[in-house]
């Protein structure tokens, strides 16, 4: 099997662009420095793709090698045929080996195995001859009674044979091969009640939607449901269908009185084994599916959350509300350094807002606060108006902003959170986080497990290790596309830059409170345990804004810096240059010398070329400065506000498989359904919509009692504006 061909097919790559990157994931390059740092050597693939490449190879090279262990096992009985050997060089999936080799790996004891052992094999195999001259299948049995076998009758002998006979039916991968691609055409989920309780589930109380239509979430769903207890659920298929691919595969039309025999056994081996066993297989296939379509959708998510813009420059306070227990409240300076806490208590049962607006007014003050977090969980809604009718009343030029405090509690009760803030309890540890994902999203989020941040679906109900190794990927990729600034970054940010793992992440850190801020990457060098393939893997990404040489600053490799330094002076400019922004020109003059001859003279390609030239245009460049700024609000509107028709702006907050949800400046969010986001058909919200995506949207309606708020893209002719 040759591996590089069939990814470059299915990737419709070339096969020099896939040789190349298995070349470089073998030698243990990491993936943001191959999408970064080797773009020659694969064609430019983004990180998305070389990351899907990655998992392809890991899965056909555990095809490959289950393949030659089948191969052997089979060879090892000494039944290995060329028809074998032929079927087990075509399969394509791991599903495919395992039924081709399911007649010989070795079971558990079934009632096939036993008839066996009393020497009943021969006569089913006359039986599954059907030969056109032969007896009935009673005739040939009675000369296989056998009391010593404890085969006491025909009936015994007959019985056992036509067990046999069933298994070899079950065992037969073509049967299996073509019932599955049946169930996947035709056949049915179903689900029924398993209780007489309302629920949740009572959608699916008495449903049934086709296997090659129903969707990921609905599958989800209907699983959930299962293991709580709420519902009953198969997939169905037309028993005639089921029995003419089993008949096609097993009668000869020949008269053969063993005929009827094996009909009849055919049935008994669907009803008794395969379709227990295939059914299984079909909807462990649509889980599969479901959670491989739900974790690139949750994928996608984390990644649009994590490149949120940060509000940079800003003194933050940061609400984390709360009823009996208080508002939490801390203030950070621009960098995220606590500057003040507090409790407060402006919401029931407490009500002591004056007292609570005389604090919060005091530390505004005192700290020229430009902005508030607020955490949008319980008591948020409160905590926003409090907000609102303080800011009216200071007459200041503060903004407020509600933050998803999800996986707050989290953080805050990490063993993380205790060794950056060991002199907090754990409320005011949320309080600094929930102001600091105001400031830097990125830097604060890579504190949370990912599952916890909640951007996804079902993601609870998700295999472990697939969703862990995808957003763990994402965040990666995040990190590593903006780049980490190394005298400021914490232990949990460095942790997630390519080549650096938390124990040396821990050591960068400590080596910089002993050693003071580090003048030039190739200060990391001295880090303990940071050897030279961490060194070359990580330090592109590296920042460092007080360093002397410029290009410390940006995202060229130091294995370019002379490179990047000759091209400088072979376009008539100085490192002083860039670092004065005297560069604009570069580019023209590039141009003008000729792009392919100036890579030629510099020995690099064309898209380091680019690299290099975006990156000394910009030093210090943060890719989500470019992206639109959220939305800082300092009024509030009530749900009892709303009105059909109304128009307003708001910003996503999360992409499901059926539409997205909105916040529109109301303490619930709104959901835009799939149908109501474009007048075009899409499959899915993700080709329109991302989160953090500014969107105008209108008042389709409002259901107060469930506090339900449906949302429409597509401007009605009469909307109202808000």
């Amino acid at each position: 099997m040759d591996i590089s061909l069939i990814i470059a097919n299915e990737f419709k790559i070339k096969n020099w662009q896939v040789e190349n990157t298995i070349a470089l994931i073998d030698e243990g390059n990491t993936i943001p420095f191959i999408a970064r740092y080797r773009k020659e050597a694969h064609g430019s693939l983004d990180d998305q793709v070389l990351r899907e490449i990655a998992d392809r190879l890991a899965y056909l090279r555990n095809l490959e090698k289950r393949r030659q262990e089948i191969y052997s096992s089979i060879e090892s009985q000494e039944k290995m045929t060329d028809e074998i050997a032929q079927a087990l060089e075509k399969a394509t999936t791991l599903a495919e080996l395992e039924d081709i080799y399911r007649p010989y790996k070795p079971k558990r004891r079934t009632r096939a195995s036993i008839a066996k052992e009393k020497g009943l094999e021969p006569l089913a195999l006359q039986i599954y001859a059907q030969n056109a001259d032969s007896d009935t299948p009673e005739k040939l049995a009675e000369q296989y009674v056998n009391p010593d076998l404890q085969v006491e009758t025909v009936q015994d002998a007959l019985s056992g044979a036509l067990d046999i006979i069933a298994e070899m039916i079950s065992d037969n991968a073509n049967i299996r091969r073509r019932l599955k691609n049946l169930f996947t055409v035709v056949g049915e989920v179903t689900s029924v009640a398993a209780k007489d309780e309302d629920s949740v589930y009572s959608n699916y109380y008495d449903y049934s939607e086709s296997v090659a239509k129903i969707t990921g979430h609905r599958i989800l769903a209907i699983d959930r449901g299962e293991r709580e207890g709420f519902l009953k659920v198969s997939v169905k298929l037309d028993i005639v269908k089921a029995m003419n691919v089993i008949a096609s595969e097993t009668l000869l039309d020949n008269g053969s009185l063993c005929t009827e025999a094996v009909r009849n056994t055919g049935a008994d081996a669907y009803d008794r084994l395969i379709y227990p066993s295939v059914e299984n297989e079909i909807r462990n296939w649509l889980t599969e599916n479901a959670c491989h379509s739900a974790i690139k959708v949750f994928s996608t998510n984390l990644r649009q959350l994590l490149l949120q813009p940060p509000v940079k420059g800003r003194v933050t306070l940061g609400l984390d509300p709360g009823y009996r227990t208080g508002c939490k409240v801390a203030v950070v300076d621009e960098t995220g350094l606590v500057l003040d806490t507090g409790v407060i208590y402006p919401v029931p049962p407490h009500n002591k807002k004056e007292e609570a607006k005389r604090i919060v007014s005091t530390l505004i003050k005192k700290h020229n606060v430009e902005v508030i977090a607020i955490g949008n969980g319980t008591a948020s809604k409160e905590t926003e108006i409090f907000a609102c009718e303080l800011i009216k009343e200071l007459g200041k030029d503060v903004k407020y902003m509600m933050v998803s405090e999800a996986g707050a509690s989290v953080y805050s009760a990490s063993k993380l959170a205790a060794e950056e803030f060991p002199e907090f309890d754990v409320s005011l540890r949320s309080a600094v986080s929930i102001a600091r994902r105001l400031q830097d999203p990125l830097a604060e989020l890579v504190k949370i497990d990912p599952k916890a941040i909640g951007v996804g679906q079902y993601q609870h109900d998700m295999p472990k290790n697939e969703l862990d190794g995808a957003l763990d990927g994402v965040v990666e990729d995040c990190v590593n596309s903006v780049g980490v600034d190394l005298n400021t970054a914490s232990p949990a940010l460095l942790s997630r830059v390519a080549g650096i793992n938390s124990g040396v992440a821990k050591n960068i850190v400590k080596f910089r409170e002993e050693n003071g801020a580090f003048s030039s990457r190739a200060q990391i060098k001295k880090v303990p345990k940071l050897g030279p393939k961490a060194f070359e893997q990580c330090a592109g990404f590296l920042r460092i804004a007080e360093s002397k040489n410029i290009l410390d600053n940006t995202s060229v490799h130091p294995e370019s810096y002379d490179a990047a330094q000759n091209l400088l002076t072979l376009c008539g400019y100085t490192v002083a240059d860039v670092k004065a922004r005297k560069v604009d020109e570069l580019a023209q003059r590039i141009e003008k010398l000729g792009a392919e001859n100036v890579a030629q003279r510099l020995n690099i390609g064309i898209p380091t070329l680019t690299d290099i030239v975006e990156a000394l245009l910009k030093p210090g460049r943060d890719p989500r400065d470019e992206l639109p700024q959220p939305i800082l609000r300092s009024d509030i509107l009530d749900i009892k506000d709303l009105r059909d028709g109304m128009e307003l702006t708001g910003t996503v907050r999360n992409v499901v498989d059926f539409g997205a949800f909105i916040d529109i400046g109301v303490h619930q969010d709104g959901l835009v359904h799939l149908s109501q986001i474009t007048n075009r058909y899409i499959k899915h919200p993700s080709e329109v919509l991302k989160v953090g995506d500014i969107v105008k949207v209108w008042i389709l309606s409002v259901d107060t009692a469930k506090n339900r708020i449906s949302l429409t893209m597509k401007q009605p002719s009469q909307a109202k504006q808000a």
